[in-house]
């Protein structure tokens, strides 16, 4: 995912350019800190308290420049508005955050009012358009009966991410299938660059499996996977690029 993303950004910014970044959802600020390394100016917008204090502590382990390059701000991502002016950010990262939210029309149009002209909008979603896949290969078909009817899923009660994008996406997790937030995106004049399959192969492990000893060619058949047509189109979640017109 990392990669892909650093791949959208350099086929769209100049190499060197410090861009202005809004992590939305930001968990513990794993992304928005890999991107303040790398020069960036980022904002990381989180309502978990805990989260937040996570964030604030791996912050403060960081040298000065990184810190005075990272701001973090607790607030819900709806209120983007209430935050920021638009047009105020080169990126904008929603990942695992539409996922958690009942309604996320709203959310959507605001991340795409906070890109400036040119601006990259990166989402992270769960596939609806393969919720079938992790029970039918488990051999749970009454779920994955199930699973063909029900991309929009019971959504849980948060409105910002988890930790992280959890492995294991239960049922209570709503689902946003493609060819519907392609045309969302285009109407918030965001609309779709490319698209990325993500956990296309791993989507199966066990909770809690060690690292195999070959991890950089399994990180290597995924990234592939990911880019891959018919692989990607089954990934567990989808890593959708929007482009401010």
């Amino acid at each position: 995912m990392a990669r892909q993303l650093d791949e959208q950004i350099a086929g769209r910014f100049p190499v060197g350019r410090r861009l202005r970044v809004l992590d939305v959802g930001m968990g513990p600020g794993t992304q928005a800190l890999r991107l303040a390394r790398a020069g960036h100016q980022v904002t990381g917008l989180e309502q978990d308290p805990v989260l937040i204090a996570t964030a604030r502590r791996a912050l403060a382990g960081q040298p000065e420049g990184i810190r005075e390059r990272m701001r973090i701000i607790e607030g819900d991502g709806r209120d983007t508005g209430v935050h920021f002016l638009p047009g105020s950010f080169d990126v904008v990262l929603c990942h695992g955050v539409l996922m958690h939210v009942e309604e996320p029309d709203p959310l959507l149009a605001g991340l795409a009012r906070m890109l400036a002209p040119g601006g990259l909008l990166s989402l992270l979603v769960r596939n609806g358009d393969a919720l079938a896949m992790r029970p039918g290969l488990h051999g749970e078909w009454a779920a994955a009966l199930a699973a063909f009817d029900s991309a929009a899923c019971l959504p849980r009660s948060r409105t910002e991410s988890d930790a992280a994008v959890p492995a294991r996406l239960g049922p209570e997790v709503r689902a946003d299938r493609r060819a519907a937030l392609t045309a969302k995106l285009a109407g918030i004049g965001a609309p779709l660059h490319t698209w990325y399959g993500v956990r296309v192969f791993t989507d199966t492990a066990a909770d809690g499996a060690a690292v195999p000893d070959d991890v950089e060619t399994l990180l290597a058949v995924e990234e592939r996977a990911g880019r891959t047509d018919p692989y990607r189109g089954v990934a567990a979640l989808l890593h959708l690029c929007g482009v401010r017109g």
